[in-house]
């Protein structure tokens, strides 16, 4: 179920991505429940009431979290190795990160509770009491610096949004192509985070028919 989650996460995440042009203003809520990305969210920072963006940024960008964290926690020590060779930005320095994360790791979860940050989590043994707390009140910070900075520049902001809309089909097949390009690399390639969640859902049903037997 959590491997499921994570999954339909990323697969949003891309359509979110594809369709930013066409939702920036039309749709702002449906943008930032598809692609919560620190972009997008400075984005409709001023195209949305307070609430709403509050309520679906939080709830999008903390929604696959607790599964990431569960990932991690059922895989333990073989998590770090999946991310050691599916992930291009943490694999290379993994295990030096991990020696960071057992001291520092509440305060990484609190600044940057992503995908892989959350794994690790879960893979350290980090209690869930303490992750869930940093997790949610480092998502909060996030939203309320953003916020302040979408008040604080809302003409700029207001003038990339129209440029936007002005352009929106140019926009369209840019982030479509690019977004294309994405996926076809992540089913091609064996490297992809796509493939690593391919392989954690082999190995838990491989694990489950061997204790079946």
């Amino acid at each position: 179920m959590s491997i499921l989650i994570a999954a339909v996460s990323l697969f949003t995440a891309w359509g979110g991505s594809a369709l930013a042009p066409q939702l920036v203003d039309n749709n702002p809520r449906l943008l930032i429940a598809l692609n919560p990305s620190n972009p997008n969210l400075v984005l409709v920072s001023n195209q949305m009431s307070t609430a709403w963006f509050y309520a679906i940024g939080f709830f999008r960008l903390v929604a696959s979290d607790p599964f990431n964290y569960l990932i991690g926690l059922h895989f333990g020590d073989q998590a770090f190795g999946w991310v050691e060779r599916r992930s291009r930005t943490y694999g290379p320095f993994v295990r030096q990160f991990e020696q960071y994360f057992r001291r520092f790791g509440v305060l990484i979860v609190f600044l940057a509770p992503n995908n892989i940050v959350c794994i690790i989590a879960g893979g350290i043994g980090m209690r869930a009491r303490t992750f869930f707390l940093a997790n949610a009140t480092g998502t909060l910070f996030r939203l309320i610096l953003i916020k302040q900075f979408g008040s604080q520049f809302e003409s700029p902001i207001s003038g990339v949004v129209d440029f936007i809309a002005e352009n929106r089909i140019w926009f369209l097949i840019v982030s479509v192509g690019l977004v294309g390009w994405t996926i076809f690399g992540e089913f091609r390639g064996d490297n992809s985070e796509l493939q690593s969640l391919r392989d954690m859902d082999k190995a838990v049903r491989d694990e489950s028919s061997g204790t079946d037997r």
